[in-house]
């Protein structure tokens, strides 16, 4: 298992990326959660198989088609989040 704290930066609230996040997660099987952050970037937390997570990575940086995503930087490697994945309130 490969457990990932994500920050996503660019145009990426107000344009459904959260909610993008959350699907696209659950279809590839991971645990963790997204949430907003107050300077306008998404933090995530991706847990499961190391290939699922490497793929999730490489969504992120398209993201949603309304998003312009500028970077997604790891921020932080280990731990297990809950089992499942949800949408956090921002932080």
């Amino acid at each position: 298992m490969k457990t990932v704290t994500v920050r996503i930066e660019g145009r990426v609230q107000g344009v459904y990326y959260r909610v993008w996040t959350e699907q696209v997660a659950r279809r590839l099987g991971l645990d963790g959660w997204v949430r907003n952050r107050r300077d306008g970037s998404v933090e995530a937390v991706f847990s499961g198989p190391p290939s699922q997570v490497d793929e999730m990575l490489r969504r992120c940086a398209d993201g949603p088609p309304d998003a312009k995503v500028r970077s997604v930087s790891v921020t932080d490697e280990g731990g297990a989040p809950p089992s499942g994945f949800a949408v956090l309130p921002t932080h």
